[in-house]
């Protein structure tokens, strides 16, 4: 599984690699997880608000630390 979190590095996104990372561990999941910084990057995926999180290529989450349940449903498929 290839997720993106998207966004400048603000506290919120911290978090939501953290929590990426809590739940990918908790379920065994085998990622790939990357940041991604440029402006220009992030508003390519159209996402005005930060963080973003893609995961195989499909933006699944905009805007705000996402909940665990919500992250726990992109392991879920």
């Amino acid at each position: 599984m290839d997720i993106q979190v998207l966004g400048t590095g603000c506290a919120n996104c911290r978090n939501t690699i953290a929590l990426i990372q809590q739940v990918a561990q908790a379920r065994g999941a085998a990622i790939t997880l990357s940041k991604v910084e440029e402006m220009r990057d992030i508003v390519g995926y159209g996402v005005m608000a930060t963080p973003g999180v893609v995961v195989d290529g499909k933006v699944v989450h905009a805007g705000g630390v996402p909940t665990r349940e919500k992250v726990e449903q992109w392991f879920r498929g």
